[in-house]
């Protein structure tokens, strides 16, 4: 069993990402869950949101607390909220972020480290706004690329059935986040 664990932002779309990720993989024919976890939140407060996926039902009902992969919506979250806390050894921690992987060193840590700007792309197709652009889609589009995970084709038809307006930017914007994504740097954390 694979598990994925977002964290995000109120308003950005961790949530949703997270179940159109889980149904991606179910139009792929496997077993996935998603849910969130987050108290009495507001826009732009923290918020958590996990995946699972297998070839076999799952029976699991809990939080994802060790982590193969780990996406972070905002980057200041990462200063702020122990995105890395329980990864696996050499889990992948996806943060959306202009600043280059190796800025963010979670030393406790054996993980790798990959960051790339999809605010800027989700402006680009005109998702959100400058304060908060509409993350989710092209986010998931990166992480597809970057974990070989699900196929695009599949996040494609899974994304009408939780954002239903402005389909064609969406899938713009995933594909485009998917492109850029080929060849990302990698940077491998080590614990001191």
């Amino acid at each position: 069993m694979l598990e994925i664990r977002f964290h995000g932002r109120g308003g950005q779309g961790a949530v949703i990402a997270s179940r159109i990720l889980s149904y991606a993989f179910f139009l792929e024919g496997r077993f996935a869950q998603s849910f969130p976890t987050f108290g009495a939140e507001r826009r732009g407060a923290p918020v958590a949101a996990y995946v699972r996926v297998d070839d076999r039902f799952i029976n699991l009902r809990c939080q994802v607390v060790n982590p193969d992969y780990v996406i972070v919506m905002a980057a200041r979250l990462a200063e702020t909220v122990g995105v890395s806390s329980g990864i696996r050894p050499g889990g992948l921690i996806f943060i959306n972020t202009e600043k280059p992987a190796a800025h963010f060193s979670f030393f406790e840590e054996s993980c790798r480290v990959a960051t790339m700007n999809i605010n800027q792309i989700a402006l680009e197709y005109q998702l959100g706004s400058r304060i908060m652009p509409l993350i989710n889609a092209p986010v998931l589009g990166a992480f597809a690329r970057l974990s070989g995970l699900v196929d695009i084709d599949s996040l494609a038809r899974a994304l009408p059935r939780f954002i239903p307006a402005r389909e064609a930017e969406n899938e713009a914007a995933m594909r485009a986040a998917w492109e850029q994504a080929a060849g990302l740097p990698v940077y491998e954390c080590q614990p001191q």
